[in-house]
């Protein structure tokens, strides 16, 4: 069974993070593992308190999982300090980590800040060299190209800004854009839109993290990054347009079991 190891924050509510990630790779076949940066204290209306692992700690949890399960692929998600971005490419670089794809989390969907100032030096001179592709959406693209995005102009003229000093690719997520959902892909100068309609959901709470995490999944199956983004792009078209809402707390969710000595049983 091919293996993914996702390397990101918790999230208390199960949206994003290593749970989003965790639970895309089960349904796409894959086996997944994680090395947990940070816990949060968040729901799907924002980030209420962070509390970030020791760089010493990360680095234990990645010397246990490629020591003993070494990973086909490697997300990285929220990763909130230079400290941790550090030691994440020693440990890489140590073990000679492969597929590895880069979700530059800098602000959670609700706005909530994820990562200081001072990492984001650290993430484009550590992570983004290691990496077969980064995954930015506009917000993340502006800052890291520099100026706005406003239409597929402005996305293909970021891709190749922030492309060119990359020896992967840039995948530049549109779902911030007004009309669609269109992804476009620069990889050496060649350049792929992966169309999609925009989708009438508000349960959009970890959609960055489920892609990625997708993207990461079909890199470890075999995959070339084209078909593995075609394939995580309509991964991710069809959770939104499954249009599934959590009830809060009035439908038939796990709230309805107990899981007692000899296994579940409803109640």
């Amino acid at each position: 069974m091919k293996c993914v190891l996702t390397i990101a924050g918790s999230d208390s509510s199960g949206g994003a993070g290593i749970q989003a990630d965790l639970k895309t790779m089960t349904c796409l076949g894959v086996y997944g593992m994680s090395a947990v940066t940070a816990l949060t204290a968040q729901n799907t209306t924002g980030v209420k308190a962070v509390v970030e692992a020791t760089p010493e700690f990360l680095g234990e949890q990645l010397d246990c999982i490629f020591e003993d399960i070494p990973p086909q692929a490697v997300k990285i998600g929220m990763v909130s300090s230079a400290p941790i971005i550090r030691v994440i490419g020693q440990k890489l670089r140590q073990y000679g980590a492969e597929n590895i794809v880069v979700d530059p989390v800098m602000v959670s969907t609700s706005g909530s800040a994820l990562m200081q100032d001072s990492a984001l030096t650290a993430l484009m001179e550590e992570l983004f060299p290691l990496a077969a592709v980064i995954t930015p959406n506009i917000p993340e693209a502006q800052r890291l190209c520099g100026f706005a995005i406003q239409g597929e102009a402005d996305m293909l003229r970021a891709a190749e800004t922030i492309g060119a000093a990359l020896p992967g690719a840039v995948l530049v997520k549109g779902g911030h854009l007004d009309s669609c959902a269109d992804d476009l892909l620069w990889q050496r100068g060649q350049v792929q839109w992966f169309r999609a309609p925009r989708v009438d959901n508000s349960n959009n709470h970890g959609s960055g993290c489920t892609l990625s995490s997708a993207i990461a999944s079909f890199l470890a199956l075999g995959e070339d990054l084209p078909h593995a983004v075609e394939k995580a792009k309509a991964y991710i078209t069809a959770t939104m347009r499954a249009g599934l809402d959590l009830g809060r707390g009035s439908g038939p969710l796990w709230h309805n079991y107990a899981v007692p000595e000899g296994g579940f049983s409803e109640i």
